[in-house]
């Protein structure tokens, strides 16, 4: 019996690679070069299975070329806006992703950047490497302190719950949170948690904000210039969710007037492509989507998308469906 025929979009951790090599006929991306928009369309007509990541836009144009042979696409991320979920339905295309394995690192990251953004890491480390230092005195370079402070949570699933144990636990930090869909009582109450009827609710009162909800559709732009206006003069806004959660001219115009004082991002509205002006802002500290980015963490994904592989062209439940 053949293998099934699996193409990879871009290159994946060694070990995860060597697996499905083992187990499917698969074509591997050896030169790491993104796929455009006709490379994809002949992997979805020549191959039972596509497999891409959260750089890779699935569109309905790409889903719905003729004489399609695809009939899975396993996802290399938790997060699946670059999917054109209606199109994949309509075209009986299943869709799986990689939740819970990158929890814990995708949440290190958010604290990372919070603590860079409030102690001016990113900054002093330029100010060292370029030599401007002059010596340690009492005015030089103050942040904001962190322990003790309070962190406000837009979302509040298994990212948001691993940041907020991080924060209460290890920095005594106040957790304040809006999620559409909370989760159980005891989830909230392990950490004192408080649940807020909006984002303007959690926004008005807290020191930091975290967020950590899906991109696209209605949460597009949802941090925009209304929303970092009811935000506190003194607060830092990270983003580690999905870049085109915040208006990124809004978010501009917001740190040159002092409407909010700082902010660290992981990801952005046109990846790689980031907004001019926040390269040349001191009181941003960026990262290149390394929320995941650890060895342990990225060969969890990719075999859990083999795991789900395995399961479809087995016949059996698929453990992350999401279509």
């Amino acid at each position: 019996m053949s293998k099934p025929k699996v193409i990879v979009t871009r290159r994946w951790p060694e070990a995860v690679e060597k697996h499905m090599k083992e187990l499917f006929d698969v074509t591997l991306n050896v030169d790491d070069i993104p796929m455009n928009v006709e490379q994809l369309k002949i992997a979805f007509q020549t191959a039972d299975a596509v497999c891409p990541t959260v750089s890779d836009k699935i569109s309905a144009d790409v889903i719905n070329v003729e004489n399609k042979t695809a009939k899975v696409i396993g996802n290399f991320g938790v997060g699946f806006n670059h999917i054109d979920l209606g199109a994949a339905k309509s075209n009986d295309l299943v869709v799986t992703n990689t939740p819970e394995v990158l929890t814990d690192c995708t949440a290190d990251t958010a604290m990372t950047l919070m603590l860079m953004a409030a102690r001016r890491a990113g900054e002093g480390e330029r100010h060292v490497r370029t030599k401007a230092w002059k010596g340690w005195r009492p005015t030089h370079m103050m942040g904001t302190k962190v322990t003790g402070k309070t962190l406000g949570l837009i979302g509040f699933g298994r990212i948001a719950q691993a940041m907020a144990h991080k924060a209460h636990f290890g920095f005594g930090m106040k957790i304040f949170f809006f999620d559409p869909y909370p989760p159980e009582a005891e989830v909230i109450n392990k950490f004192g948690a408080i649940q807020c009827d909006t984002v303007e609710d959690v926004l008005k009162q807290v020191d930091f904000v975290s967020l950590h909800c899906p991109g696209g559709g209605s949460n597009t732009n949802l941090m925009n210039a209304e929303r970092f206006s009811v935000m506190r003069d003194t607060a830092i806004l990270i983003n580690t969710a999905r870049g085109d959660v915040v208006d990124e001219p809004a978010l501009v115009e917001a740190l040159k007037s002092g409407a909010i004082k700082a902010a660290g991002l992981d990801v952005f509205a046109q990846e790689p492509t980031v907004t001019e002006e926040l390269l040349t802002m001191e009181n941003v500290v960026t990262l290149p989507h390394l929320g995941s980015a650890t060895e342990d963490t990225r060969v969890a994904m990719g075999m859990r998308v083999v795991e789900n592989l395995q399961a479809f062209f087995a016949g059996e439940p698929l453990r992350d469906r999401v279509v």
